[in-house]
C-alpha cells in the first residue's frame, strides 16, 4: 500500500501525490450498461492518464458488446447480473481491493485529465471523497441538453442542505474519488441511480472530509443515450432522501412528524375545548375523537424517534470502530 501522507511531512505528501497521479494503487471503477459507443475511448483515456492504475469495467447486462470492447482495450471486465447502477457499485465496493478508488461513468462525459486532481487530495490526506463538480464553472448548464436534470440536481442539493446543513456543489455527479476507508465502510443500499444521492448523504452524515474539484463536463456524443429517466428516477431519488433522513436522523424525522401531528390535533381539538369551556358540553364528538387520535399519534411518533435515535447512535459508534479497524489494517498492509 502507498503510505497515506500527512501535511506534517511535505516530502512524503509530495511523493504520495506524485505516485497517485501515475495511478499507483488506484482502481478505476466504470459501471456500464450499453456503452459500446463510448467505452473504448473511456478505457483508453484513463489507461493513458493513470498508466499504473487498474481499470475495471462492470458490465450490467449490456446487449451491445460493451464488455467485449472494454476487454479488447485492456480493462478488467466483470459482470453484475442484478440490474441497476446501485447494484453495480455495491459489487465494486465489495469485490475490489485497492488503496484508492476513482469512479466514473462510461459515457465519456467526464474528462480523464481531471483524474489526478480528484485523487491528489486523498493521497495528501486532505479528503476522504472528492467530487467532480460540473456545476460551479457552468459547464454542465452549457453542455447538458436535458434541462430538468439541472433542476433535479439543484433540488437534491437544496434538500440535503436543508436537512443536514451542508451540501457540496454537485450532488449527482458520477465522477468521484474515494479513500479505501470510505469504500470499505459504506453499506450500499440503493439499487439504481439513487446511488449518487446515497453516497453524497453518507459522506455528509458521517462527516467525511469532502473536496469539490471543478471539472469540464461534456454532453454525451452522438449515438450515446442516457439511461436516466428524469421523472421516474427523480422521484426515486427524492424517496431515497426521505428514507435516508429517517434512517440517519430519526429524532429529527419523527420529531418533525410529531410536530405536524400535534398541530393537526390542536386544530381539531381547540374548538372542542372552547365549546366545553363555554357550555360544559361537547357536541362535536367526532372532532374530539380525531383530536385525541392526532395527539396520541404525535406522542407515538416522538417516542419512536427517541428510541430509534438511540439505535442510530449505537450504529454510528459501531461504524466508527469499523473505520478504525480498516485504517489500522491499512497501516500494516
Amino acid at each position: 500500500m502507498t503510505d497515506i501522507a500527512t501535511t506534517s511531512n511535505p516530502a512524503a505528501t509530495a511523493e504520495a501525490v506524485a505516485a497517485i497521479r501515475r495511478g499507483e494503487g488506484v482502481a478505476v471503477l466504470i459501471p456500464c450498461y450499453n456503452e459500446a459507443v463510448t467505452i473504448a475511448k473511456v478505457v483508453d483515456d484513463f489507461r493513458a492518464v493513470l498508466p499504473r492504475a487498474t481499470v475495471y469495467v462492470y458490465d450490467n447486462n449490456s446487449t451491445d458488446g460493451t464488455a467485449a470492447i472494454a476487454a479488447a482495450h485492456g480493462a478488467v471486465v466483470r459482470r453484475e447480473s442484478r440490474q441497476g447502477k446501485g447494484n453495480v457499485v455495491r459489487s465494486m465496493f465489495r469485490d475490489i481491493d485497492a488503496d484508492y478508488y476513482l469512479m466514473v461513468d462510461g459515457d465519456d462525459t467526464y474528462p480523464a485529465e481531471a483524474a489526478g486532481d480528484l485523487l491528489a487530495p486523498i493521497a495528501a490526506d486532505e479528503a476522504d471523497m472528492t467530487v467532480g463538480d460540473r456545476i460551479s464553472n457552468g459547464s454542465y448548464g452549457a453542455e447538458n441538453e436535458r434541462p430538468f436534470h439541472g433542476f433535479g440536481n439543484n433540488l437534491v442539493r437544496r434538500l440535503i442542505r436543508l436537512i443536514y446543513g451542508y451540501a457540496f456543489e454537485d450532488v449527482m455527479t458520477g465522477y468521484r474519488a474515494f479513500s479505501r476507508a470510505f469504500v470499505k465502510t459504506m453499506p450500499v443500499m440503493s439499487e439504481g441511480f439513487q446511488i449518487e444521492t446515497e453516497v453524497s448523504i453518507w459522506a455528509v452524515d458521517r462527516r467525511w472530509r469532502v473536496a469539490d474539484v471543478p471539472i469540464v463536463y461534456r454532453d454525451r456524443p452522438e449515438g450515446s443515450e442516457s439511461k436516466l429517466s428524469t421523472f421516474t428516477d427523480g422521484m426515486l431519488v427524492i424517496a431515497a432522501i426521505a428514507s435516508l433522513f429517517r434512517d440517519y436522523r430519526p429524532m429529527a424525522f419523527f420529531g418533525w412528524l410529531a410536530v405536524v401531528l400535534g398541530l393537526c390535533g390542536l386544530a381539531a381539538g381547540v374548538p372542542v375545548i372552547g365549546e366545553y369551556l363555554d357550555s360544559g358540553y361537547v357536541s362535536r364528538l367526532p372532532s374530539a375523537v380525531l383530536a385525541v387520535a392526532f395527539m396520541l399519534t404525535a406522542a407515538l411518533s416522538l417516542t419512536a424517534g427517541l428510541i430509534l435515535d438511540t439505535v442510530a447512535k449505537s450504529h454510528r459508534r459501531q461504524w466508527e470502530m469499523s473505520v478504525y479497524r480498516v485504517m489500522e489494517a491499512d497501516r500494516w498492509r
